[in-house]
């Protein structure tokens, strides 16, 4: 398999870092518009395989998308992160064009391509890339589901002392502060419902922090944080490559599921070899309908902002 990374800074260079790792790809390129970056993370990269172990090649280009022909699966990461105080929906005059410049080039070399997208606002720069490709829904993948997932389970396993292995919990809903819906009805350690270790107070505690998870790192590092959001990638990259048929919550276009039309929102779908090969609908109860509702609002306002 050959994946495409654009964008060379710490996301991308975390997602092409851990895909190697993880080395069911046999070449992974990064590509980036400042001259000699790209090549020079993807060299810094390959001087780690013989410690690292892995066969992945890496190699990195200034700008030639022709490099980037015949890959499989792309990751956009490109775009300016966030700075502190600033919320991912401010990003999205500078990110739109730049996303769709770059989906338009990627198609271009390899026409059978897999996107997925971590360029923020993510749900609405996943849209954006349906509009702009007018790509079948199941090649287009926005990430964000996958990390938020990760976010909670990590502020799960801290409420519950115990190890993340033993932690599982999914996170629907809009890629945003206000919009993430933890499901923290349905999230269990070892098969048994949390609610049975922890009280409502502080599930909602969890759920809040898990919702701010972002920010919080944000406020902590300076910029969007890079470690979480290249593993979450590297997990949708791989269930891909290996046909694996694993469940993630990822941003899809929804065409009626859920009640929902014409916008990419977090939800479960189950991924392969031809990208998202089912949106999974699961029973909601009356209170994660409504807030699920009120972030697809938030989301269709964002989407708004594109016209």
């Amino acid at each position: 398999m050959k994946v495409t990374v654009v964008g060379a800074g710490a996301v991308g260079a975390s997602c092409a870092e851990y895909i190697a790792m993880k080395d069911f790809a046999s070449e992974v390129v990064i590509l980036d518009i400042k001259e000699g970056f790209a090549e020079g993370k993807a060299m810094d990269l390959m001087q780690t395989a013989s410690l690292n172990g892995f066969d992945t090649n890496i190699v990195g280009t200034t700008g030639d998308y022709s490099k980037t022909a015949g890959s499989d699966v792309a990751v956009i990461t490109s775009g300016i992160p966030r700075k502190p105080g600033m919320t991912r929906e401010e990003l999205i005059g500078i990110n739109a064009g730049i996303v769709k410049m770059v989906s338009e080039s990627l198609i271009a070399q390899s026409p059978e391509i897999i996107i997925i997208v971590v360029s923020n606002p993510m749900d609405t720069m996943t849209y954006l890339t349906h509009k702009a490709t007018g790509l079948p829904k199941n090649r287009i993948i926005g990430m964000g589901g996958a990390l938020d997932s990760a976010r909670f389970k990590y502020r799960l396993a801290e409420a519950l002392g115990a190890p993340i292995s033993d932690v599982d919990g999914m996170v629907i809903g809009g890629h945003s502060d206000k919009g993430m819906v933890p499901l923290t009805r349905m999230a269990t350690r070892n098969s048994v419902r949390v609610s049975e270790f922890l009280s409502e107070e502080r599930l909602e505690q969890v759920a809040a922090d898990t919702k701010v998870g972002g920010a919080t790192l944000t406020g902590l590092l300076g910029t969007s944080a890079w470690y979480a959001p290249g593993a979450a990638v590297s997990e949708l990259v791989k269930a891909i490559a290996l046909d694996s048929k694993k469940i993630f919550p990822c941003s899809a276009l929804l065409e009626g599921e859920y009640g929902l039309n014409d916008l990419c929102i977090g939800v479960p779908v189950v991924l392969g070899k031809n990208g998202i090969e089912k949106i999974v609908e699961i029973e909601l109860d009356a209170a994660e309908k409504a807030k699920l509702t009120e972030s697809a609002e938030g989301v269709k306002k964002t989407n708004g902002l594109l016209n």
